[in-house]
């Protein structure tokens, strides 16, 4: 791509579960500061994924803020129409960028966050239990609780995660 070509520059997510690509798609390079990576996609799921307390659905577009030193990934959700869903944060080791690949491993915890604040929910602390991990690699288990507590305490602020965003 030349200095002067208006096309955005993109990269290829890659989201690693328990040593095996779960999903890969392409999405827009926002920026990158060295240590904060920022895409955006439309849902790269096929259809639609109702959780019960949001939908996730073609149209839907994630702005996606990525991390080379912490322990998590948060990801702005709106419709089709531009209004704001809320926030999906998953935990996960580091990113890393290699050239036009991002790669980031879950460690299956994960909160939403309404866009008016009011639900605020840890997800698939089950999942995170029957993992594992706490046996095999009980740093980055203990990395991910506290990075799970860490977006808790953010989101339940009345300016959500604002101010990590920013």
């Amino acid at each position: 791509m030349s200095a002067n070509s208006a096309e955005p520059a993109r990269l290829e997510v890659v989201l690693v579960k328990a040593g095996r690509t779960k999903i890969r798609y392409p999405a827009e390079l926002l920026g990158d500061d060295g240590d904060r990576i920022a895409v955006r996609a439309p849902w790269a799921g096929t259809g639609v994924r109702d959780f019960g307390f949001v939908r996730f659905e073609p149209g839907d577009v994630f702005t996606e803020y990525y991390w080379r030193d912490r322990w998590y990934s948060v990801k702005e959700v709106r419709a089709a129409d531009g209004s704001v869903k809320g926030w999906y944060c998953d935990v996960t080791r580091p990113a890393v960028r290699t050239g036009t690949e991002l790669v980031v491993e879950d460690l299956d915890l994960d909160l939403w966050r309404s866009a008016d604040g009011r639900d605020v929910r840890r997800l698939d602390e089950d999942e995170f239990a029957g993992s594992g991990l706490a046996e095999a690699d009980p740093r980055a288990a203990a990395a991910a609780v506290a990075a799970l507590d860490a977006l808790e305490a953010m989101a339940v602020r009345p300016d959500g995660f604002a101010e990590l965003l920013a």
